[in-house]
């Protein structure tokens, strides 16, 4: 039995340092390019999982604890980047925008879910993976292009909060339908995570600076450990009251201010690019090459609709806070990616037994913008070359 058990340690050591090997080689490649490299993790993901060239035995639960708290990180490290008077007037400027993404991003999925003759379920459902843009690699592009003070960036941060703060609505709804519950039970479990995030944000906006005291500490072990810790544990009482685990981080983040935000990112850093690396590593690692050809026409014209979409919302928020002409191009860019929420979103109601091939079509059209969008996003001012250079 001992043997065994080593050999095991042996086998998932072995495979953790060629995974790391792997994800460390595709970094070196994408930082030659000058790309990102969020779409080679995904590719490389797709290579190495099921039906790939060579096929890893990770554990299922290791997988997605891993994916999760890299989301985490990335959310967290984002909300650091901002302070809560920043959020404040993000939200007052930007729920119009928010508004306006929401229509014009959720009515492609839901009216191609309807032509393709799913029921209403599976097309709320649709329409819910082609409106949610990814948080995760939208917040790790703009960090690896240096964007994150960009004068267009306020107006791609407004988004992604009205965003997931719609998700804290949106996804109830959904378990709602997909499950059949009555209209008593299907209310309360909206009004529980609505009245969570008001909660949260009241908090985060009024009493931030009570947070920061509390995680302060001369002792840069200390801050750390102390800040991870209050992340995990509000992403998780978020995640358990059906509210985003990523906005919980989020809005950590940006209760955290002044010399403590700004030594928190510092140590989060390293962490946040291993685990961020790791989530989308996993997310191919988990989609079998074999189901995508069977969706990609769909997935490629549902993409370039939505994609088009995106970037006018982006350009026309990003226009609305006075950026300039390739800033509005960047914003737009920004927002094509789709990730981690859209997959969640169709494994809700895949597993609820709605529709089987709304799966496949989510995993195509995922792994289409999540490596589509990073490459519109640091080429995009060459689509228009002309344009003035302002901010």
């Amino acid at each position: 039995m001992e043997n065994a058990a080593s050999e095991d340690v042996a086998r998932v050591l072995i495979e953790l340092g060629l995974v790391v090997s792997a994800l460390a080689l595709l970094a070196r490649a994408a930082s030659r390019a000058s790309l990102s490299p969020i779409p080679l993790y995904l590719l490389g993901g797709l290579a190495l999982g099921e039906g790939g060239f060579v096929q890893l035995n990770l554990s299922e639960d290791f997988i997605r604890v891993g994916g999760d708290i890299g989301v985490v990180l990335l959310l967290l490290a984002l909300g650091l980047e901002y302070s809560p008077e920043d959020l404040q007037t993000g939200l007052r400027a930007g729920w119009r925008s928010g508004v306006v993404d929401a229509l014009a991003n959720f009515t492609p999925g839901l009216l191609c879910g309807f032509l393709l003759g799913w029921d209403a379920r599976a097309a709320v459902a649709l329409g819910g993976v082609t409106y949610i843009s990814s948080s995760g690699v939208i917040a790790k592009v703009l960090s690896d292009l240096g964007r994150l003070g960009n004068r267009e960036t306020p107006a791609v941060l407004s988004i992604l909060v009205m965003k997931d703060l719609a998700m804290a609505a949106y996804l109830p709804v959904l378990g709602v339908l997909v499950a059949g519950t009555g209209f008593a039970a299907g209310s309360a479990a909206v009004a529980v995570a609505i009245a969570t995030v008001a909660l949260a944000l009241f908090v985060t906006l009024r009493h931030g600076a009570v947070l920061s005291r509390l995680v302060s500490s001369r002792s840069d072990e200390v801050l750390l450990l102390s800040v991870l810790g209050a992340t995990l544990v509000v992403a998780g009482v978020a995640e358990r009251v059906q509210v985003s685990a990523a906005i919980g981080a989020f809005l950590v983040g940006v209760a955290l201010s002044g010399p403590v935000s700004d030594r928190a990112s510092a140590l989060i850093g390293p962490l946040r690019d291993l685990f961020a690396a790791t989530f989308f590593l996993f997310f191919g690692l988990q989609t079998d090459p074999a189901t995508l050809p069977s969706a990609a026409v769909i997935a490629v014209g549902l993409g370039i609709v939505t994609a088009a979409t995106k970037m006018a919302t982006g350009s026309w928020a990003a226009a609305r806070l006075g950026a300039g002409l390739r800033g509005r191009m960047r914003a737009g860019t920004a927002l094509v990616a789709r990730g981690e929420f859209s997959i969640v979103i169709a494994g809700i109601a895949v597993a609820a037994g709605v529709e089987p091939d709304l799966g496949i079509l989510a995993a195509a059209y995922v792994l289409l913008l999540a490596v589509a969008g990073p490459v519109l996003t640091r080429y995009g001012d060459a689509l228009s070359p002309r344009l003035p250079s302002r901010r």
